[in-house]
């Protein structure tokens, strides 16, 4: 597993629950907003992690080594009580089964923040009951998909991913990064219609205020209040629970 960081107690992103936040390095999209470059980068063009990082995650200080996670987690026990898997693209990983496998046998809820572009992945770590809970990113509506993500998309597998989700059993979230100049008011219902009667769609604000994987949305205005309002009242018509954040 190719750990880019370890944030070690966290009460929002896990909800109810006292967690410590693992970051993956890697992602296969490119989303002109996201606000951990950092971690996004190290793929190449096939969206695959670069053969290079495994093994400098052995001698880069900057990456966080198992070992020193587990041991992190095992002293943690009486005092944290889940692990946020998030990145980056997490299911980009192919040991994410055994990493979330190790995570469990501590004890830990274990949360999985995913883009929803690897269905079988997804599948298989919820059939061995390997995460308790999971929270997917809805980015765009289907002809929006690929300009928001920066990169092209199958957009079928991110239906099946949403299928998956909400046929777990498992409490789940759907959530959608509200960007002026690449989402619209009009969008939410086209959005909407692809999750529809989902449990929970939280829309998010756009925040530029930190380094971003494309530098031209540094410092753009977020949607306003009484605007995220709005699209929060044309959400709720689609889902039990749509709140903005």
């Amino acid at each position: 597993m190719v750990i880019g960081g370890l944030q070690k107690f966290s009460l929002l992103d896990y909800p109810g629950k006292m967690a410590a936040i693992v970051f993956t390095l890697g992602c296969n999209f490119r989303c002109h907003f996201c606000y951990n470059p950092m971690l996004v980068r190290p793929v190449n063009k096939a969206g695959r992690l670069k053969d290079s990082l495994l093994g400098k995650q052995q001698k880069d200080h900057t990456l966080v080594k198992e070992d020193g996670l587990f041991d992190f987690l095992a002293k943690r026990k009486n005092k944290l009580e889940a692990v946020v898997i998030t990145g980056g693209e997490p299911t980009l990983q192919p040991d994410l089964p055994e990493f979330t496998r190790k995570i469990k046998n501590l004890g830990y809820l274990v949360k999985l923040d995913t883009n929803g572009t690897n269905p079988e992945m997804l599948k298989k770590l919820i059939k061995r009951k390997l995460i308790d809970y999971v929270a997917m990113d809805i980015k765009a509506p289907k002809d929006k998909y690929e300009k928001v993500a920066g990169t092209r998309v199958d957009f079928k597998k991110i239906e099946k991913s949403v299928r998956i989700i909400r046929e777990s059993g498992l409490p789940y979230e759907f959530r959608t990064t509200m960007v002026p100049g690449l989402l619209e008011k009009e969008d939410i219902e086209k959005i909407g219609r692809i999750i529809k009667g989902a449990d929970n769609w939280f829309l998010q604000k756009f925040k530029s205020d930190t380094d971003l994987v494309d530098e031209g949305f540094q410092g753009l205005s977020p949607f306003k209040d009484r605007e995220m309002e709005e699209m929060v009242g044309i959400g709720e018509r689609y889902v039990k629970r749509c709140e903005d954040r």
